[in-house]
């Protein structure tokens, strides 16, 4: 099992800056695929970003490229999301995730554990 809990959400004006953290617990870090996900009021969730075990393998959705980067720390069993140049249409509770296989994906089928979730708003 796996506990996932997301930190860093907040109010920031447009062309700000967030930093995401999720904190894993509960099985070796370390071999998990990780991914963010969002999930905007009346919208579906949709992905935003992946990142596989080792790090070696990431993808982003095409609206937040160029903008947002997601990186891991083995050590300290996190995954990051760092959003910069952030937009209104960026306001969303984001999700992280986690996929035992090891590789993250684009879809949120293959994720195991999801966390709880955490707001971002970002104010025009």
């Amino acid at each position: 099992q796996v506990q996932l809990v997301e930190s860093g959400g907040g109010l920031v004006q447009a062309g700000g800056s967030l930093r995401l953290s999720c904190a894993a617990s509960g099985r070796s870090f370390s071999s998990l695929g990780m991914g963010w996900f969002r999930q905007a009021p009346g919208k579906e969730r949709e992905f935003v970003a992946t990142i596989n075990w080792s790090g070696a393998n990431i993808d982003y959705a095409d609206s937040v490229k160029g903008r947002f980067t997601i990186s891991r720390d083995n050590i300290k069993n996190t995954v990051y999301l760092q959003m910069n140049s952030l937009k209104p249409e960026d306001t969303a509770v984001y999700y992280c995730a986690a996929d035992r296989r090891g590789y993250g994906s684009t879809r949120s089928n293959p994720y195991d554990h999801w966390g709880q979730g955490t707001q971002v708003t970002v104010s025009s």
